[in-house]
């Protein structure tokens, strides 16, 4: 009841399902991880039965901008704009964004075609496509569910009761919730229970390492990680000490590992 999320499940063609897990990432408990709860979910009568007898083909994870409305960014730069879920325009509530990133992106071309026939060379801001955003229906959409994400920060019987006001009234409430930072959610793992998650059973649930190999990630064996640190000490000094190192559980391909080196000394290892 003290952390986000929701649970998916689609029927496709060729007797397909697809099933997923949103977790939000300003959860209190440093030993959850949502992979695992993912896993768990599937064990659920309601679930599982959509799942007897199934086999896994594919895996995939992404993080998603839930912001909503208070929480989009300055959508343009020099030669290039902000579309789709890069810019927050998924409606939280729906768990739906596809017809907001694909409307953002006819705005997107069409600013940029106007702004090319007027004699651009492609490297202004397309102030166009930021006003053409201001007054499409993404916006008034967004605006109306404005409130049913940050009020969840009181629990889940507040967060309902707001959220089923929002959407009664279309999110004509005169005020706005602001969002907090998610990290400041966390709590330091000597004040939190861990987690004893059960091992995978290899039917319904599965490990890490086994799933992100069917995800049809491609890189190169050498190939320079794209993932840097402003500090190194950070991940030992501060997150292992206080938290219990959480990169280690978040991440649901396991990109980052506590190990040993050869004198006993932790470090963060990040395997991308």
């Amino acid at each position: 009841s003290k952390t986000y999320g929701g649970t998916f499940l689609y029927h496709l063609e060729e007797n397909l399902v697809a099933i997923g897990l949103v977790v939000a990432l300003d959860y209190q408990n440093p030993y959850l991880s949502p992979f695992d709860e993912f896993q768990r979910v599937k064990t659920h009568p309601a679930i599982a039965r959509h799942l007897s007898g199934a086999t896994r083909i594919a895996y995939g994870a992404r993080a998603i901008n839930e912001g909503g409305v208070q929480s989009i960014p300055k959508l343009t730069f020099a030669g290039g704009a902000l579309i789709g879920c890069s810019a927050g325009f998924l409606n939280v509530p729906k768990i739906k964004g596809s017809h907001n990133a694909m409307k953002s992106g006819m705005l997107a071309a069409e600013a940029a075609f106007d702004s090319l026939r007027g004699g651009s060379d492609g490297q202004e801001e397309l102030t166009g496509y930021t006003n053409a955003i201001r007054q499409s229906r993404i916006i008034k959409e967004l605006k109306e569910v404005r409130n049913c994400r940050p009020a969840f920060r009181w629990g889940l019987l507040v967060g309902t009761l707001v959220s089923g006001l929002e959407l009664w009234t279309r999110g004509v409430l005169p005020w706005t919730l602001g969002h907090h930072a998610d990290h400041e959610s966390l709590k330091p793992a000597a004040r939190c229970r861990k987690i004893d998650y059960p091992k995978p059973d290899d039917k319904l649930t599965f490990d890490k390492l086994s799933s992100v190999f069917i995800s049809n990630v491609n890189h190169e064996e050498d190939q320079p990680s794209h993932l840097r640190l402003k500090d190194d000490a950070v991940p030992i000094d501060h997150n292992l000490a206080l938290y219990d190192a959480p990169e280690q559980r978040y991440c649901p391909a396991g990109v980052y590992e506590i190990l040993d080196d050869a004198n006993g000394v932790p470090r963060l290892q990040i395997n991308a």
